[in-house]
């Protein structure tokens, strides 16, 4: 369960940012939040606001760097831009003044709260607003689609942010229709796109998987249209998506109802897209949400989401909202004024239910975790047994995982592992990555496994026989886990000891 929390003076220190919409809002690591630009009162922005997450203090930083042509530093006012984080850097790309449509292309350095305007290479994009991006790795930004003022765009660009060279990238087979005001994130190597207006004006509701992005794979460039079960949103634009580790979270955006007369709906649902079952699912919320709302931001502050401005077709929202998880001390505000009875048909609970009921049907149908892996065309090799315990240095998943995480920076195996194995045991299950759970899950096994060696060996008690300590022995593969079960893994994992490597 989560709850929405109307942000007060007491959260943090300092002065949020001003009321507006089609602004842009992003992590810079996990430090800090950057805002940028917008709309308010047909006045576009250009001012920065940023949130310490550290010290919970809003501050306005005095850039420096170069300027626009009205003087002022860093870019002109803008709204309905792209935003994309790399490293400490925060790049900026188009978006619209007025009735102009913008081309220009921008660089923040927040270490040093420094602008520079980008002479980029290659092939430009055409000056478009409500395009939408993300960035590839910690090197590159993809960028689909837009509204360039006359037509509806479907492009794809990709930008080299040490060459500064754009590339478009040449995409065969089926296209989405071209679209504005969808949202892009990057999931694994595919960039999910959903929703927008498009061609002739409708709002859609389609989802589309691009592939191709990341060299080391060798993949051609391909867009595959996904239809995916559950409880699926309606059509809409101007909708934020964030990554919640395991899960995307869709909130808000802007739609269209009627049949022979047309009027505009606001949205201010949470649906989520379940990255381990490949559903659709609606995020189970206590009270009353906000006012529903279009060209806002949401970004992740540990297990919480940041809601800022927006616009309802009236009003542009300035009050900054929480998203926490009901054991969150904000969410103890609300326990004055019980929560709302929802109906909760399709909590976690009843999710379990299903899938266990579909598994009992039908024993070689694929598990959930399996079909993600399917309809996004990731491999991730998965047997229908369990291997037996193998020694780290055997386990060529759980080397790539660490070869990945140091990057080189260590010679040995057994240094690597050790540095995967401190990682896990520091991290947040919402940060644990998709490829990471079957090595996880093996590796928990494989120290159980010592654990019980030793402990037979010295007759010491109890054994791996405990049911709530080691409840994840037996399972086959990391198909058969849900998500609910990934933070219990990783609990559980974290309690283990450490113990050499077998070689």
């Amino acid at each position: 369960m989560h709850y929405w929390v109307r942000a007060t003076s007491s959260d943090f220190a300092g002065t949020p940012p001003q009321p507006r919409s089609g602004h842009s809002a992003v992590n810079i690591g996990k430090s800090k939040v950057v805002v940028f630009g917008g709309l308010v009162d047909k006045k576009f922005l250009s001012d920065i606001a940023v949130y310490d997450t550290e010290a919970k203090l809003w501050f306005t930083p005095e850039c420096t760097g170069s300027g626009s042509d009205d003087g002022l530093v860093g870019p002109s006012p803008r709204a309905f831009h792209v935003a994309v984080a790399i490293d400490c850097h925060m790049f900026i790309f188009g978006g619209r003044s007025g009735g102009r449509r913008l081309g220009d292309f921008w660089v923040l350095d927040t270490d040093i709260w420094q602008w520079s305007e980008l002479t980029s290479f290659g092939d430009l994009p055409s000056p478009r607003d409500f395009a939408a991006a993300a960035a590839v790795g910690n090197r590159k930004i993809v960028m689909f689609g837009g509204w360039d003022g006359k037509k509806w765009l479907s492009d794809v660009y990709v930008l080299d942010t040490i060459s500064l060279e754009w590339m478009e990238l040449s995409v065969s087979g089926t296209l989405p229709h071209p679209r504005c005001g969808h949202s892009a994130t990057m999931v694994e190597k595919r960039l999910l796109v959903y929703g927008g207006r498009g061609g002739g004006g409708p709002i859609m509701g389609d989802l589309w998987a691009l592939k191709g992005l990341i060299e080391e794979e060798n993949e051609a460039p391909g867009w595959t249209q996904l239809k995916l079960p559950g409880q699926a949103p309606s059509p809409r634009c101007g909708h934020t998506v964030v990554s919640g580790g395991h899960y995307l979270l869709m909130f808000g955006g802007h739609g269209t109802g009627g049949w022979l007369s047309r009027y505009d709906i606001y949205y201010n649902d949470c649906i989520i897209l379940d990255r381990v079952s490949a559903q659709w699912k609606r995020l189970p919320i206590g009270n009353e949400p906000p006012p529903a709302r279009a060209y806002h931001s949401m970004t992740v502050i540990g297990s919480r989401y940041l809601l800022i401005g927006g616009f309802d077709g009236k009003s542009t929202y300035g009050d900054p909202w929480w998203l926490v998880p009901q054991d969150d001390p904000i969410a103890k505000r609300l326990t004055a004024s019980p929560p709302r009875n929802i109906p909760e048909s399709r909590d976690a609970a009843s999710l379990n239910d299903d899938f266990q009921n579909q598994f009992k049907e039908s024993q070689v149908e694929k598990f959930p975790f399996a079909e993600l892996q399917r309809r996004l065309q990731i491999s991730v090799p998965v047997s229908n047994s369990r291997l037996p315990i193998v020694s780290e240095l055997e386990d060529k998943e759980l080397l790539e995982v660490a070869s990945r995480l140091i990057g080189g920076r260590i010679s040995t195996s057994d240094k690597a592992i050790e540095a995967l194995r401190e990682h896990w045991k520091k991290s947040d299950p919402n940060l644990v990555k998709l490829k990471e759970l079957g090595p996880l899950l093996r590796d928990y096994q494989r120290l159980i496994y010592r654990l019980y060696l030793e402990r037979s060996a010295s007759d010491a008690e109890p054994g791996i026989g405990e049911k709530v300590m080691h409840q994840f022995y037996h399972v086959r593969n990391v198909s058969q886990l849900h998500m609910d079960d990934v933070p219990k893994l990783l609990a559980e994992y974290k309690l283990l000891p450490v113990m050499s490597i077998d070689k």
